[in-house]
C-alpha cells in the first residue's frame, strides 16, 4: 500500500494483485483538487463517489462525466486508453476500483482464459455507466475509507472488501439487462460453446446438425459457428473430424479392436468410409499404421 504525491494530487493506492488495484482518493480543503493517473484501455474502471461530487475529463477536455455523492461510474473502452483525470470538489471522497478486463473475468469463472477480448466482435466495445449506490455498497465504501486496523492486515482488509464491493455491485436481479456488461454476456457465449464442444465429443458417432445443436445450447446458429471458430480454431464438424480420427487412432494403438469396430465406435457404417477417412487424416490405412506400430 502506498500513497502517491503528483502534480495533480494526492491518492493512496492499494496492490490487491497483478492488473487489480484500489485508489483511495480524498479532496478534504476548500478547493477543486485535480488527481491523475494513467489507465489504458485493456482496463475496466468502477469510481464510487462516498461524499461530495467529481468530475471526469476525457480528450483534453472536450468530454466529462460527473459522479455525485452515493453515485458509481463504470468505464471501459477497449479502443482507446481512458486515463483518469478527475476534477475532486471540496469534501469529496472517492474510491475507484481497477482491472484488468481479463482479471475482471477471472473473479467470475474460470473461463476467462477462453473469452477472446479483442475479436472483431468485442474490438468496438464500450461502456459508460452511472448508477445510484445500495446501502450495503456504501457500507463497504465508508470501511475502505474509514478502518482502525493493525498496518500488518491493512492490506488484506481491504482486498476482502473490494472483492465483497464489486460481488455486490453485480449482484443483479436475474432478469436485469446483462448488455450492462456485454464481457459477461461473452462469459456465457463461451460456456455455450464448450459445452457445444462437449455434446459434440459425447456423441460423435451421431452427432447433432449445426442448428440441432445450436438450438441444444441456446445460441443462434451464427454465434455458435463464429464462437466456436473463435475458441477453437476451427469449425465444428473439422474439429470433431480431427477429434474422431484421433480418438480411432488411440483405439488402434492398443491392439485391443479391429478397424471395423474402431470404425464403427467414431460413426462410420462400413469400414471403407473410415478407412478413407483414416487415410485422409493421416496419409496412410488403419492397417497400415498398426503394422507400422508392430514393426516399430
Amino acid at each position: 500500500m502506498e500513497s502517491k504525491n503528483i502534480a495533480q494530487g494526492s491518492f493512496e493506492e492499494v496492490f490487491i494483485a497483478e492488473g487489480f488495484y484500489v485508489l483511495k482518493i480524498q479532496n478534504d480543503s476548500t478547493v477543486v483538487r485535480k488527481v491523475g493517473r494513467e489507465i489504458d484501455s485493456s482496463f475496466i474502471q468502477f469510481h464510487f463517489c462516498l461524499k461530495g461530487s467529481a468530475k471526469f475529463v476525457f480528450n483534453q477536455g472536450r468530454y466529462a462525466l460527473d459522479v455525485s455523492e452515493e453515485h458509481s461510474l463504470l468505464l471501459y473502452n477497449t479502443q482507446i486508453d481512458l486515463p483518469m483525470n478527475v476534477e475532486l470538489n471540496p469534501n469529496t471522497w472517492m474510491v475507484s476500483v481497477v482491472m484488468t478486463i481479463r482479471k475482471f473475468h477471472a473473479l467470475f469463472s474460470a473461463e476467462a482464459d477462453y473469452i477472446p477480448f479483442l475479436t472483431a466482435a468485442n474490438k468496438e466495445k464500450k461502456y459508460y455507466a452511472q448508477e445510484g449506490v445500495s446501502p450495503a455498497i456504501a457500507v463497504i465504501l465508508s470501511q475502505i475509507m474509514n478502518y482502525n486496523l493493525h498496518p500488518s492486515i491493512k492490506e488484506l482488509y481491504i482486498k476482502g472488501k473490494v472483492y465483497e464491493l464489486i460481488s455486490l455491485y453485480f449482484n443483479k436481479n436475474e432478469d436485469a439487462d446483462m448488455e450492462q456488461c456485454p464481457f459477461l454476456v461473452d462469459e456465457d457465449n463461451v460456456r455455450r460453446i464448450r459445452q457445444a464442444k462437449e455434446i459434440i465429443i459425447s456423441r460423435m458417432a451421431e452427432p447433432p446438425t449445426l442448428s440441432e445443436l445450436a438450438e441444444e445450447i441456446g445460441l443462434s446458429l451464427k454465434k455458435l459457428k463464429e464462437g466456436f471458430k473463435q475458441i477453437y480454431g476451427d469449425s465444428v464438424y473439422s474439429f470433431l473430424f480431427d477429434y474422431k480420427m484421433e480418438y480411432a487412432r488411440k483405439m488402434l494403438e492398443t491392439g485391443r479392436h479391429n478397424v471395423n469396430e474402431v470404425g464403427l465406435k467414431v460413426g462410420y457404417s462400413t469400414s471403407s468410409h473410415f478407412i478413407s477417412a483414416f487415410k485422409k487424416k493421416y496419409n496412410t490405412t488403419p492397417k497400415k499404421y498398426l503394422m507400422s506400430l508392430t514393426n516399430a
